[in-house]
């Protein structure tokens, strides 16, 4: 089956609202075996709204809308879709006795505008809200099964675990959507689909996506099918063909972020790890820290974006930075040792770079990052040179100085095999 999503409301055009809800209804649809085709945002206008919907009706099986189902006049969704499928409103004495029950519990009177939540389409099922006011309605017309849902998460999501998901399942559709989730670094998103797109001819079963972003590209190859053991078997397949074309470049194959990989080695090597950040500002720490359980590696970091706190915090020599200047692999390299030797980690990693917008110059331009691993016997570098806002140079710079960590313990030196 088929299915459209629409996320309706005049504030989902605007930047200050982004549409979360159709993530979570995907997800929940493809679990059941319902494969979405199509999103649409519509603001609160009757005519957009009509449109949205007959559109969804040419090409969808199910048709779930959020959004629409409030007390205000801007709320119009089962106006819309009862005068599109020809059918009557009606108040359901029943739904609003609890909406003034609901009212009553929280000691105040219902503003009279709530009993146009009360208001039900000929034929639907009503869907109740455990969560608010508004409840969700079923309708079963011309085909075609549309489902309304409230536009405020907690309710949407309420009435989706509990009354959709359940009726979706006793529809009794045998396809599914297995899927696998590689995580990539140190390649452009161009340089990974030349590597894998030989693969997709071999395996035409199979849709495969590819997602760049500052924390590595991603890319997802997925399989609708029956057989769920014929569905795994061959997504184990190309995940290994994957890894074969990816080498080193591959950090995960189940969707782990560059920080949870790297905690695990830190953990089986039972390692531990300092940073002094100067241009990423503690974002190299945040991202350490936000593994559960990561002080059993992680024992602290310094921001010392001044000369005289790496001098002073870190141990920086003042003639270093004086001589090579604060962007360099001399006191990237410093950086790492000294906060290694303070803190007595097992590694210590040092950043320091032109984040920008300003403050670049010929020799050192905005985007020159200089990035250092030390481990008290050698030091790991990786100098970058980065396009894109301040934002992005923090971000990659942060995640090239964790993937020096990981490849750390990829390729251990003789010294230390």
């Amino acid at each position: 089956m088929k299915a459209e999503i629409i996320a309706i409301g005049s504030e989902l055009l605007t930047p200050a609202r982004l549409d979360t809800n159709s993530l979570f209804l995907t997800a929940e649809l493809n679990d059941v075996g319902i494969r979405v085709i199509h999103k649409a945002v519509v603001g609160d206008i009757p005519g957009e709204m009509r449109s949205s919907f007959s559109h969804a009706m040419e090409s969808a099986d199910v048709i779930v809308s959020s959004g629409g189902l409030g007390p205000t006049d801007d709320d119009r969704t089962r106006e819309t879709v009862a005068e599109l499928l020809g059918r009557k409103l009606r108040v359901d004495d029943v739904i609003l006795q609890k909406i003034q029950d609901r009212f009553r519990r929280l000691g105040r009177p219902m503003p009279e505008i709530n009993a146009r939540q009360a208001m039900v389409i000929e034929g639907a099922t009503i869907l109740p809200n455990p969560r608010g006011t508004a409840p969700g309605l079923w309708i079963e017309a011309k085909g075609h099964i549309l489902i309304l849902l409230p536009g405020v998460p907690q309710e949407l999501r309420a009435i989706m675990e509990t009354e959709v998901k359940p009726r979706l399942l006793k529809l009794g559709l045998k396809q599914r959507l297995y899927t696998r989730e590689l995580r990539v670094a140190g390649l452009f998103e161009s340089d990974v689909e030349q590597r894998v797109s030989p693969l997709y001819a071999a395996y035409p079963e199979t849709e495969t996506t590819i997602l760049a972003s500052p924390t590595g590209i991603q890319l997802h190859p997925r399989i609708w099918s029956e057989d769920r053991a014929k569905a795994e078997a061959m997504l184990d397949e190309i995940v290994k063909r994957m890894a074969l074309a990816l080498g080193e470049h591959l950090f995960s194959t189940h969707g782990e972020t560059m920080e949870e990989v790297v905690g695990r080695l830190l953990v089986e090597n039972h390692a531990t790890i300092a940073v002094a950040e100067s241009c990423t500002g503690g974002l190299l720490a945040e991202r350490l820290t936000t593994i559960p359980g990561s002080s059993a590696y992680f024992l602290g970091g310094v921001v010392c974006y001044s000369n005289e706190l790496k001098t002073s915090m870190v141990g920086v020599p003042a003639e270093l930075i004086e001589s090579k200047g604060a962007v360099s692999a001399e006191v990237a390299a410093a950086l790492a040792d000294g906060i290694r030797k303070r803190t007595g980690a097992t590694l210590g990693v040092g950043i320091t770079g032109v984040a920008g917008p300003s403050g670049g110059t010929p020799e050192k331009p905005v985007g020159l990052v200089h990035i250092a691993l030390a481990d008290g016997r050698a030091t790991s570098a990786a100098v970058l040179r980065l396009p894109g806002d301040r934002e992005r140079i923090r971000q990659f710079s942060a995640q090239r100085a964790l993937d020096l960590v990981r490849r750390y313990f990829l390729f251990p030196s003789p010294g230390r095999a």
